[in-house]
């Protein structure tokens, strides 16, 4: 959301002044989210993060949950500059197309873990039917969905897929395969594995759902 459209609770348009208190605000609450439930996070405590009051608060939010939203859209702007990006500026031929996989994975799981703790709210709340929270997963995970579907369309195009093989359907799956595993990455670590090589997997199979091909060794 641009800084032109922000209002305040009563309609305001904040100045300069409110809008680094805004954003002071959001900034705490992120930094909650790594030690506290966001059920448990109250407006008490985001505005004694800030050093500032719960009416401070209250002129630009009117619950907790507004400011998760708040926070929420912020990174799906984010998204759209990132998360699609090694999809379209990769290279597809045969032999550069593994890499810009690795380059997929790389990416996504750098993303989650810079975010872990807002993504991790915005995943719960959309399994909870959340509705505010399920239409921004959506929006946050629609530039690399989108990506991926037009480079599987391509490579069934030229052959390399089946014909009856639906983009749409393939680049879901895949990109729901990479927030399960960078969601649960370190539980998955527990079991003896590392982030590497959790990474090399995902590369190959994004590699053979993409291409249609058999990863290179």
């Amino acid at each position: 959301m641009k800084n032109g459209e922000l209002r305040a609770v009563d309609g305001r348009v904040p100045g300069r002044r409110g809008l680094a208190t805004r954003q002071r605000l959001l900034d705490h609450t992120a930094e909650l989210l790594a030690t506290t439930s966001y059920r448990d996070l109250t407006v008490v405590d985001i505005a004694r993060e800030a050093g500032t009051s719960p009416a401070t608060f209250y002129q630009y939010f009117p619950d907790a949950e507004s400011a998760l939203v708040a926070l929420s859209d912020e990174l799906v702007g984010e998204a759209r500059e990132r998360l699609g990006r090694p999809v379209r500026e990769g290279e597809w031929s045969d032999a550069q197309s593994y890499r810009t996989c690795e380059r997929i994975a790389e990416s996504f799981m750098a993303f989650w873990d810079e975010h872990r703790a807002l993504l991790g709210v915005i995943d719960l709340a959309s399994t909870e039917s959340e509705l505010r929270f399920r239409e921004i997963r959506v929006q946050l995970l629609n530039p690399l969905t989108d990506a991926i579907s037009d480079v599987v369309d391509q490579q069934r195009e030229l052959g390399h897929l089946p014909a009856d093989i639906d983009p749409v359907a393939t680049s879901s799956v895949l990109v729901a395969m990479l927030v399960q595993v960078s969601g649960h990455r370190y539980g998955i670590e527990r079991y003896g594995t590392t982030g590497p090589q959790i990474r090399r997997v995902l590369a190959r199979l994004l590699y053979s759902g993409i291409t249609g091909r058999t990863p290179p060794p």
